[in-house]
């Protein structure tokens, strides 16, 4: 059963692990990959990543990315969302300290942001409009 536009929206709110797809180029599949993002109800999703990154390239290059977020307990349940890209700014250690306490425990978060800022260089913030939605929730499956 499809979700309602609250239900979809609160659930990619939630700190899922995302699978994030761009286009690759002719020739190529998407490029796939596990990422942290963030998500208000609302508003427009982002992630954080290398400046110069193969995935930041083939995001600025194709001007558009998809977000794909799924769990299956307690019920089978998916939510992906696709559409251009709003805006690309320098990342900032608010932004980076946000996905890490979002994700990690509070002393495993401060931990990983010594090491992100020490070892992972610049990084961009890359937002994204949501224009295209899909969700199901398959119940107890």
């Amino acid at each position: 059963m499809a979700l309602s536009k609250e239900e979809r929206e609160q659930f990619l709110a939630e700190p899922h692990i995302a699978a994030l797809s761009v286009s690759a180029g002719a020739g190529r599949g998407p490029l796939t990959v596990p990422i942290w993002y963030q998500y208000t109800p609302g508003g427009e999703p982002w992630v954080l990543t290398g400046a110069g990154s193969r995935k930041a390239r083939l995001i600025e290059a194709a001007g558009c990315f998809s977000l794909m977020v799924e769990r299956t307990e307690p019920t089978l349940r998916y939510v992906t969302v696709d559409g251009p890209v709003s805006r690309i700014e320098p990342g900032t250690e608010d932004q980076h300290a946000e996905l890490a306490h979002r994700y990690l425990p509070p002393e495993r978060a401060e931990k990983f942001l010594k090491f992100a800022l020490a070892e992972l260089g610049e990084q961009v913030a890359i937002y994204l409009r949501p224009q295209h939605w899909l969700s199901t929730d398959l119940g107890a499956v």
